[in-house]
């Protein structure tokens, strides 16, 4: 890529589910320890102290008949329209997810073929030049997916992608897991794309850490945890939340200050930062840590805008669906002008830790 060339955003897109599910629709639940014993605690005192761990009041899931590619089909042909480009001039379509299309009675992953090869289908693009394939690498999933993009890009053979991040978990989460209650259902996506620019803009730098060795089980998949609910073959997504907090709040921070550093861009410069958005106190902990690593007492009121509160947890869409509704205008108090700088991070599944440095 030439100094003259910069890797952009020039299209946004995200779909939300219609479907609003309240704390309220867990009163009448049943939970269950990894033991299989009921929870002896009020309904009410458990959703309760969600609330305050978590911040999420509410999430959105899909309707039945919707899958994965069906909604991260929307939000790339959404991506598309606001870039205003032919379709058929993508050179790759790279779609994040982390359990494929999974039926309404859950339990099943199917990924063959390809939810990339599904959406380009639904884009209905003839193009066999236009390269489709998933990216599965946790919550950081869409971030790792949009640093691929940006390598296409830089080395010359490629002009155009189309990044997308999409899950349901609703189908893979256990009715009787509380910590079941912060996943919910979404996709965004963007449209990454060579730009001729004077100054270094679009995707500056980025930082990664994987910690395998010692934290591959934080996130598990794993039977329900009373043995009586649905399908005994069915495995549904379990992590051990409190290790993983801790372990978020020790590397996230300096990874993001890794990140800063590659990039030469000052924390100071920085006007937003989007954050995976899986427990909104965690996040606010991790901002602060991060801004207290570089000498900073007090962290810049709105630097961080939320959407957990009200979308919950989707995985590799809350940072795409995040963008694009600061972007088109949809989040109330929230923009983002050309010149701005953005510090994207992400935490999840592996243990593994995204962050890219991003300037519109």
């Amino acid at each position: 890529m030439s100094d003259s060339t910069c890797n952009m955003i020039t299209g946004t897109g995200s779909f939300i589910p219609d479907r609003r599910v309240p704390n309220t629709d867990f009163i009448s639940r049943e939970f269950y320890d990894p033991r299989g014993h009921k929870l002896e605690k009020d309904n009410r005192e458990i959703i309760d102290k969600f609330l305050e761990i978590t911040t999420i009041a509410e999430r959105r899931y899909v309707k039945d008949g919707v899958n994965t590619s069906d909604i991260g089909y929307w939000a790339g042909k959404a991506a598309i329209e606001a870039a205003g480009i032919d379709r058929e001039t993508l050179d790759y379509i790279i779609v994040a997810h982390n359990f494929g299309d999974v039926t309404s009675c859950g339990g099943h992953t199917d990924i063959v073929p390809s939810l990339a090869a599904r959406v380009k289908h639904k884009l209905g693009i003839s193009n066999p030049e236009t390269v489709a394939y998933d990216m599965i690498f946790g919550c950081p999933g869409w971030l790792e997916a949009l640093i691929q993009a940006n390598y296409f890009l830089r080395s010359g053979d490629a002009r155009r992608a189309l990044v997308i991040g999409a899950d349901v978990l609703s189908r893979i989460s256990d009715p009787h897991d509380r910590d079941g209650m912060i996943y919910a259902d979404g996709a965004g996506a963007v449209v990454l794309e060579a730009k001729a620019c004077e100054k270094p803009k679009g995707v500056l730098a980025h930082k990664t850490r994987s910690d395998t060795l010692d934290h591959s089980q934080m996130l598990y998949m794993g039977p329900s945890y009373h043995a009586e609910n649905g399908h005994a073959e069915a495995l549904y997504l379990k992590m051990h939340g409190r290790k993983l907090y801790q372990y978020a709040l020790e590397t996230v921070p300096q990874a993001l200050k890794a990140c800063l550093e590659k990039s030469g861009v000052p924390l100071s410069e920085i006007k937003k930062v989007l954050i995976h958005q899986a427990n909104g106190k965690m996040d606010d902990a991790i901002l602060k840590r991060l801004f207290e690593l570089h000498g900073e007492e007090q962290v810049p009121e709105g630097i961080m805008p939320m959407t957990i509160s009200w979308l919950g947890n989707s995985s590799v869409a809350t940072l795409p669906t995040l963008l694009d509704l600061i972007v088109k205008g949809k989040l109330e108090g929230e923009q983002l002008q050309e010149g701005d700088a953005i510090l994207f991070a992400s935490v999840g599944a592996g243990m593994t830790v995204r962050a890219l440095v991003y300037r519109m």
